[in-house]
């Protein structure tokens, strides 16, 4: 199975048979239709291009309608994303890969980007201590010495200094699916994913 694209609608719980509650992400996945098949021999890999969401025609360029028509799509795919093939499984143009490929209890991997936070401190970024807070310190918060002065007489590369944090591409790997929906096309997987609300993911067995 290569995989599929989701948009994530949020957070909420569910209870198994034992009636313990299941912290569970719900994700909007697929209908995804398969937009381009590559090959070794045209491209010199093997992966197969899916899309997700539609595009309004006034928003689309002739090349990407053009794209999509040889797989029988009339509108533009809102997200288009490749993943690889093993060559264990064949697909068609124009197929739709759905939630129904997945089954309870199946691993997955889940990547999206994550939320974006600004310009952050240590303390914030990487979870610093900090220094001492009472007694008017000014500098409570500041990362401290940055390195020798001597030798080297630098910043060592690497260094965790206040800088933009978030909004990378997060993979959260062996993540369990809970339940699935398949006439509403939700999938439940336990835990958190990267990324906020309406925020798209890719999932990968």
């Amino acid at each position: 199975m290569a995989g599929i694209i989701g948009k994530k609608i949020g957070m909420t719980r569910i209870f198994d048979e034992s009636g313990a509650q299941v912290p569970v992400t719900v994700i909007e996945a697929g209908p995804c239709p398969v937009t381009q098949i590559k090959t070794v021999e045209t491209d010199g890999y093997e992966a197969v291009q899916v899309g997700f969401g539609a595009k309004k025609a006034k928003r689309s360029t002739r090349a990407e309608l053009g794209h999509v028509a040889a797989a029988g799509l009339e509108a533009a795919p809102r997200i288009v994303r490749e993943f690889p093939l093993n060559g264990d499984a064949e697909y068609e143009l124009g197929q739709e890969l759905t939630v129904e490929q997945f089954e309870v209890g199946d691993r997955v991997n889940v990547t999206g980007t994550s939320k974006g936070r600004g310009f952050q401190g240590v303390v914030k970024r990487y979870g610093f201590a900090g220094r001492p807070g009472g007694h008017g310190h000014p500098m409570s918060r500041n990362p401290g010495s940055l390195g020798p002065g001597t030798d080297p007489s630098r910043v060592i590369k690497g260094k965790k200094l206040p800088g933009q944090m978030g909004q990378t591409r997060k993979t959260i790997r062996n993540i369990q699916v809970v339940r699935i929906d398949g006439e509403r096309n939700l999938l439940f997987v336990k835990g958190g994913v990267p990324g906020s609300r309406d925020s798209y993911v890719l999932i990968q067995k």
